[in-house]
């Protein structure tokens, strides 16, 4: 029969792993706005840590990536050009009015016009060129800055949650009598 030298406590373990998480959370929407990098707030609203049996997890939504990266050039999803002119709004970002030629009633403001020309042509140069940021090479001061340090973190405090949890064992396992 093979002797335990000692449990790990698998639930302070995910709870050490749930705070570093949500200290990343926080370090990365601290990062974002610093970087001017929050429009609607649609990408900070989607990050959440779930906290499951045996882990937990940072997750954001599906295009987080981009915050660094860019977005490529290429396929671009239906009603890019609107997409784009929410972004612009929600940026308060406004195009150069473009007016009439005739007095005859129309659709869109010129202000409007402006916007639309120039959510338009964004998206047009994305498609054929990727995104400003793509074309720079992207950036690291989102969330590859803080990941290091926080892997650094966890791995310290599990270090020092495995030692006390061993010298308790090995205190546990003396006072049993077993040497």
């Amino acid at each position: 029969m093979a002797a335990t030298l000692f449990n790990f406590d698998k639930d302070a373990g995910r709870i050490i792993l749930k705070e570093e998480l949500q200290a990343l959370k926080g370090s990365i929407i601290n990062n974002m706005r610093a970087a001017n990098e929050v429009a609607s707030g649609r990408t900070i609203a989607s990050l959440h840590v779930t906290d499951e049996q045996e882990r937990a997890t940072l997750w954001g939504h599906f295009p987080f990536g981009v915050l660094e990266t860019g977005r490529r050039a290429g396929k671009v999803p239906y009603g890019f050009g609107q997409i784009i002119l929410q972004w612009l709004k929600d940026k308060g970002l406004h195009g150069e009015p473009i007016p009439y030629k005739t007095d005859r009633p129309h659709k869109y403001s010129p202000q409007e016009r402006g916007d639309l020309s120039m959510a338009y042509a964004i998206a047009y140069t994305i498609k054929q060129k990727g995104s400003s940021l793509h074309r720079k090479g992207g950036r690291a001061d989102i969330y590859s800055n803080v990941i290091p340090a926080t892997l650094e973190r966890v791995r310290s405090r599990f270090m020092k949650f495995m030692k006390l949890q061993v010298e308790e064992s090995i205190k546990i396992n003396t006072k049993k009598g077993n040497k």
